[in-house]
């Protein structure tokens, strides 16, 4: 039995526009170098965009584009008599939606044009 405590389920808080969560963790992994603000701006400016272009509601967007990419199982890596295989397990609703997030930004920092976060902020 462990010793240690086990660790408490951390909530996440929301964002004080949309009072979203989705939202809050988005701004959470966008954030470089500290800078809270800019990405609140970078996130309420593509939602604005978001709402003129498609004309419904910007939130339901980003829930469907999240949902779209959230992994349903992952695999890992287990040894057995000597040879390593990958065997499939399913991903908690959390780590799906980090992964999906996660995954979107990445993509995202890759197109081409521009270059958001990365030139606006000294090293």
């Amino acid at each position: 039995m462990s010793r240690r405590g086990t660790a408490e389920e951390k909530t996440a808080k929301s964002d004080p526009i949309y009072r979203n969560r989705l939202v809050n963790m988005l701004v959470n992994r966008i954030l470089k170098h500290g800078k809270k603000s800019l990405a609140y701006q970078i996130i309420y400016r593509a939602v604005k965009k978001i709402q003129q272009k498609t004309e419904t509601n910007p939130l339901s967007v980003l829930r469907q584009a999240i949902r779209g990419v959230t992994p349903d199982i992952a695999v890992k890596a287990r040894r057995v008599g000597g040879s390593t295989h990958q065997v499939p397990i399913s991903i908690g609703s959390t780590q799906g939606k980090a992964l999906a997030i996660r995954w979107l930004l990445g993509a995202s920092r890759k197109r081409p044009g521009r270059i958001w976060l990365s030139d606006s902020v000294p090293n």
